[in-house]
């Protein structure tokens, strides 16, 4: 794969969401990312209950695609050794394990960048590697509630907390973290030295709470949950069609003028209530309230050509499903098939980032428990004798074939 990170060696020490996300965002960029499993078991994902394909993880198979894998057992001396050897030259380790397990294991930065100063070493945790929290292990959920992100989500007060509905917290923690690895590789192109990169579910949690936290700056008041509804900006929100649900981006001046020619509802504009921004957002309920009734007779795919039509941003509320089959979804690369060595095309979801030059690409599907080991270990210097008498000592696992 000829993408932009072509070169690249990362060795993937990461487990369940966040860490893999984190590789498989270098991986689709043409990063060769050999995942190393534990041993017993692999990562946790490998046992996730329903569902599965031809027995095989589907969530598992979505985190991992684009990877090579290899099986070590890092308590053996065997197993370690392994590990050392592709350490010595990778440009990138990713680990997601909590503190002082990778120092306790002998593979801790210090000691790695001592054989390898150029390393590049990024740690995702649950709070970070510093301050009061560094040693409580993480969770979506958690770094969900304290980052603010639950308070600001849900139908509204004196509802039950909602979380996202997507694990937000991991997936961004990852995305951070490839962010700070490509950040990091160009100053060592500068430099020639490597560092750690540290981040954490909950920093991505309070990224996310950007409009929120400018509210709660300036007035002192924490903003509260408001179902599809904008802090700062009205309408912008979703409506109840005949038949559904319609998201409506009319915010600006311009696009509330356009919506009420489309909906025929021009009096609204010399009601006071709604005469600006401002006054909308201070009678939301009431500007809901007359939205919905003016929606209510049409159905969505009725409302969305009129809209386009006049150039008034909306959208339909897909399912996810609904997503996958969407033309632009499928324009977009977003949902490609790579070929898995033993079931053949499984759909993922693909690269977010295009490139002109060096495109990346979703070409292989998630490696089997010890797909690669051999392979991997060939590359490092080992001998098939070697191998084998690591197999045989269980230091290593290797999967001979589909």
């Amino acid at each position: 794969m000829a993408g932009p990170l072509e070169g690249l060696k990362v060795i993937e020490l990461a487990h369940i969401m966040a860490g893999p996300v984190c590789g498989l965002m270098l991986a689709d960029m043409g990063a060769d990312v050999i995942k190393v499993e534990k041993v017993p078991g692999g990562d946790d994902t490998r046992r996730f209950s329903q569902p599965k394909i031809g027995g095989e993880s589907a969530a598992f198979m979505m985190m991992n695609r684009n990877k090579r894998g290899i099986a070590v057992d890092l308590k053996q001396d065997g197993g370690r050794e392994v590990l050392h050897r592709l350490l010595k030259t990778a440009d990138v380790v990713i680990e997601n394990y909590r503190r002082g397990t990778m120092e306790r294991l002998g593979f801790g930065y210090e000691t790695l960048r001592a054989g390898n100063p150029g390393l590049i070493y990024c740690e995702i945790s649950g709070f970070g590697r510093s301050g009061p929290y560094a040693d409580r292990g993480g969770f979506d959920l958690i770094a969900q509630g304290m980052s603010g992100l639950m308070s600001i989500t849900g139908e509204g007060e004196g509802r039950p907390p909602v979380k996202i509905g997507a694990p937000v917290t991991d997936i961004t923690a990852g995305i951070l973290g490839a962010m700070g690895v490509l950040a990091a590789v160009i100053e060592r192109h500068k430099s020639g030295r490597g560092q750690r990169v540290d981040t954490s579910l909950f920093e991505a949690g309070i990224v996310h709470t950007y409009w929120q936290s400018a509210i709660a700056f300036a007035t002192g008041i924490s903003p509260g949950p408001m179902g599809s509804a904008h802090p700062l900006s009205a309408p912008y929100q979703a409506f109840r069609t005949a038949d559904g649900w319609i998201n409506i981006g009319a915010a600006n001046q311009n696009n509330w003028l356009r919506l009420l020619d489309v909906i025929g509802k021009q009096e609204l504009n010399d009601d006071p209530r709604f005469a600006d921004n401002g006054a909308r957002m201070n009678n939301l309920q009431d500007l809901e309230q007359a939205l919905n009734a003016a929606f209510a007779p049409r159905t969505t795919a009725d409302w969305l050509a009129r809209l386009e039509a006049a150039g008034v941003p909306a959208g339909p509320v897909l399912s996810v499903s609904e997503m996958h089959r969407d033309p632009q979804t499928i324009a977009r690369a977003m949902a490609p098939a790579p070929e898995h060595a033993r079931l053949g095309p499984v759909k993922a979801i693909g690269l977010p980032v295009k490139f002109s030059e060096t495109p990346g690409e979703v070409a292989d599907g998630a490696p089997l428990y010890g797909q690669h080991t051999r392979e991997v270990l060939a590359e490092y210097g080992y001998t098939v004798q070697e191998t084998d008498a690591l197999v045989k000592q269980g230091a290593v696992i290797t999967a001979e074939g589909p």
